[in-house]
Formats: C-alpha cells, sequence, structure tokens
C-alpha cells in the first residue's frame, strides 16, 4: 500500500505520480467525483512533493503562525469535504482525507473534528483560528491551533495547523434534492503542522 520509497524527490517524479493517481483513482472510483478529483490533483501540481519544511508564504499575516513555532511536519491531503443538505444549505464540511508525505507515502487520515491521525497512532485536533478565501473556487486557507489528543508520533505536540493552497472542496452551487442528501466534494490542500521551539 504506497510503502515502498523512492530515492530521488523531484516534483515531476513519475512513480510517485502514478501512485497517488492510482490511490485516487481506487478511493474514488465508485462515486461520480472521480474524475474531478483525478483533474484537481493533476492539475494542483503536486506542491507536497517539495522537498522542506520551510513555513509557506501566506498572504494575511492573521494566518501566519507565532515566533517560537516551527514546521515539523509537511503533508499533502487528498480527500473529500462532505456536505449534509438541511432543508436551506449545504451543512459542513467534514473532511476525509490521505496525508502524504514528500515521497508519497501515506502518512496519516483526516476527519471530522477536524483531526487528523498518524500512522504512528498520534492525533491531533485543530480549532480554527482564523480562514481567509484565497480562491473563489475552493475551500479557505485556515490557521487552526492544535490540541494533542494521544499518542506518539508526528502529530505529539503540535501547537498549530495551517491548510494552505487549496484547490476544490466548496459545496454544491445547487440546493439539495431533499433533507440530508451528501455531497462529496473533492479537494487538495498542503497541511503544516508546528511544535513550540
Amino acid at each position: 500500500m504506497m510503502r515502498e520509497r523512492n530515492e530521488t524527490k523531484t516534483i515531476n517524479e513519475t512513480p510517485v505520480l502514478r501512485r497517488l493517481v492510482a490511490f485516487v483513482w481506487a478511493a474514488l472510483s465508485a462515486n461520480k467525483t472521480a474524475v474531478g478529483a483525478l483533474a484537481l490533483l493533476l492539475g494542483s501540481g503536486l506542491t507536497a512533493l517539495a522537498t522542506d519544511n520551510r513555513a509557506p508564504e501566506v498572504p494575511d499575516d492573521r494566518l501566519a503562525v507565532e515566533e517560537g513555532n516551527k514546521v515539523h511536519f509537511h503533508g499533502f491531503g487528498v480527500g473529500v469535504q462532505i456536505y449534509t443538505w438541511d432543508g436551506v444549505k449545504w451543512a459542513g464540511p467534514v473532511p476525509r482525507a490521505t496525508l502524504f508525505d514528500d515521497e508519497g507515502n501515506i502518512v496519516a487520515t483526516h476527519f471530522a473534528g477536524p483531526r487528523w491521525m498518524s500512522n504512528s497512532g498520534s492525533i491531533v485536533k485543530g480549532t480554527v483560528v482564523f480562514a481567509l478565501t484565497v480562491n473563489a473556487n475552493a475551500i479557505p486557507w485556515v490557521k487552526l491551533s492544535g490540541t494533542s489528543e494521544g499518542g506518539n508520533g508526528i502529530f505529539a505536540n503540535t501547537t498549530f495547523i495551517q491548510r494552505v493552497n487549496t484547490v476544490g472542496g466548496k459545496a454544491p452551487s445547487e440546493d439539495g434534492a431533499f433533507v440530508g442528501q451528501v455531497a462529496e466534494s473533492p479537494y487538495t490542500a498542503d497541511y503544516f503542522f508546528y511544535r513550540a521551539e
């Protein structure tokens, strides 16, 4: 399951691209949004394949993480934002995504809360501090404070999380057909996890 590692770490690395595309296709093939998710992944530039953990550039200082915190993990999220029609609007979203490291290995899952759980068992919960719509066609960029919920691993002692470089994930533009209708909107994003220095 995508555990083998490649020796080179270049953005155009074909084996990583093939593995990521295969994962997205398999995960969403039963869903009508599979083609959209695949297009999002390919169009996003695979920004997670960067080879360093420097803090991202942000368009607003309120998205920046305070001095005294340093990036300790950078993951690329591929998944869906799940919305439910409540009769008036699309409620949510609730994320369901997989995070990949810079070599294309699966390292964590992202789910309601919002929470992230690493393969090593550490869990962190995020609380939104600031959100900003950078692209009208994508979910907002966000800065969250982090609260560790147990386990040793990459999410232990996380102080902040940033979701940036978002592509897709918006609620449907049309009203739902019935109360309780669920819509899954494919998205990708870069996630940066910080610890106190």
